[in-house]
């Protein structure tokens, strides 16, 4: 199946899997498709999937005042939820929300214990899982804080202009902690320098 190989081959990236310890990683697998803005989980709910973006995108949100404040965007072979709920069982203080039909690669918290318990290689692959999450999440951290608007629109767009095609502009701009309209002006800008 295509969508397990897209899984193997991210997997790979942080440890060696034999077939056998795949074919038990698989097994424990979901693949789940949603719907263009169907919500994966909302604020106040528990978080029991771990979620690869297979296909598609999703997006990381919580309110601020009647604001959403977007702290994530996932395009495929990204992972995205809740994690302070998925790690610890309490309600999500996050919801996430498809942006256009999306299909994830899933795991359940129980699962992701079988697995830690059933081989040192998956445990490994947890934690260096964590770990790329918590490093590129600091270095967007960082640079929210450094980088004023424009430097970091431009940052965002090397690495990511398909999105600009694929994600509302409101989602972006809160993404980037930059005024909606601030965001339309750097991205006229971008067109008229083309």
């Amino acid at each position: 199946m295509q969508l397990l190989d897209t899984a193997r081959e991210y997997v790979s990236k942080y440890v060696a899997l034999s077939e056998k310890e795949f074919d038990v990683l698989a097994q424990m697998l979901e693949i789940r498709d949603f719907d263009k803005k169907q919500f994966l989980i909302k604020e106040g709910e528990v978080e029991y999937y771990l979620n690869f973006v297979a296909k598609g995108l999703a997006r990381k949100f919580f309110h601020k005042n009647k604001e959403e404040m977007v702290t994530q965007i996932a395009k495929e072979n990204d992972l995205i939820n809740s994690y302070e709920s998925f790690l610890t069982g309490m309600p999500s203080t996050y919801a996430v929300e498809t942006i256009e039909p999306t299909t994830f690669i899933s795991i359940t918290k129980q699962n992701v214990e079988n697995l830690y318990l059933a081989n040192p290689k998956m445990e490994r692959l947890g934690r260096m899982l964590i770990t790329q999450q918590f490093l590129g999440k600091e270095h967007w951290e960082y640079d929210r804080m450094r980088l004023n608007s424009h430097e970091r629109f431009i940052n965002f767009i090397k690495d990511n202009a398909d999105l600009l095609q694929r994600v509302p502009q409101k989602y972006l701009a809160s993404y980037l902690n930059i005024k909606p309209e601030t965001f339309s002006r750097l991205k006229h800008l971008l067109r008229k320098n083309k």
